[in-house]
């Protein structure tokens, strides 16, 4: 299971990302998606280094689960691998 509004993404697809703060925006492609049970098992799939180099993975994973409550967690997790255009 997915949040419902990311269920469809896909490679190919386009995310807008708004910057905080401000009125600009930014356009990405997607890549890859892929789908994961929960984070731990993102994080050992695909390398806590290729998601966040500068933190550790025990940090990564205390991080996204401060954001991420476990009734989230169940949901799945998402890698999605993105490109500037």
């Amino acid at each position: 299971m997915k949040y419902p509004h990311l269920a469809d993404l896909t490679a190919g697809d386009t995310i807008r990302f708004h910057i905080k703060g401000t009125d600009k925006t930014c356009n990405v492609t997607v890549l890859r998606v892929t789908e994961y049970t929960d984070f731990e098992t993102l994080l050992d799939s695909e390398g806590a280094a290729n998601i966040n180099p500068t933190a550790a993975r025990d940090e990564q994973l205390a991080n996204i689960r401060a954001i991420y409550p476990p009734d989230k967690e169940t949901l799945g997790a998402l890698a999605i691998e993105i490109a500037l255009p």
